[in-house]
């Protein structure tokens, strides 16, 4: 019999492994079948580790955000910025060409939720509240209460920002930081 240890470590792997897929082939290609064979292993397999499809993905996406949050704290540094050059280096960093998968999946998240789907509306709000308090944390500000409202204003910026680049008009992204620096 295996050990609980060797459990952990096999599901970890297995999320990275999903992680991958998700990220490359996005949440259309997410079926048990196809994120088992990603993940090297059968689909009844894949629910000896997780409970559910739901689980698979709740866990997948997840690791797929604490990756970018891992990516966004090593090249953001540990030096609190104010709003208008934290949101240029931020944008910089999610606009990069080898983070847009990250910024793809996300649109994915919220096009679903948009369409009312339970799961990734709570999932969506899950992630979008984590990055929330990750940029309040980012953010000096003269207050408290005007970090809260800084790091409103910087959420809601980078999303629309990720937004129009999806559609072609990273252009306006940089005429807009531009006109405020």
């Amino acid at each position: 019999m295996k050990s609980p240890e060797h459990r952990v470590s096999r599901r970890a792997a297995i999320l990275d492994r999903l992680a991958d897929h998700v990220l490359a082939e996005g949440l259309a290609a997410s079926s048990l079948r196809s994120l088992a064979d990603a993940a090297d292993t059968s689909d009844r397999m894949l629910l000896y580790y997780f409970k559910d499809k739901a689980e698979v993905m709740s866990a997948t996406i997840e690791c797929i955000a604490g990756r970018l949050t891992k990516i966004l704290e090593e090249q953001n540094g540990s030096e609190s910025l104010a709003f208008e050059p934290l949101r240029a280096k931020i944008w910089e960093i999610v606009s990069a060409d080898e983070l847009w998968p990250f910024m793809r999946l996300w649109l994915e998240i919220a096009s679903r939720s948009a369409r009312e789907d339970p799961f990734y509306r709570i999932v969506g709000e899950q992630i979008a509240r984590g990055f929330l308090a990750w940029g309040t944390a980012q953010l000096k500000s003269a207050t408290p209460a005007q970090r809260e409202v800084d790091a409103a204003k910087l959420l809601v910026s980078i999303e629309g920002m990720v937004m129009l680049k999806s559609l072609g008009l990273e252009d306006a992204c940089r005429t807009a930081l531009e006109s405020e620096l």
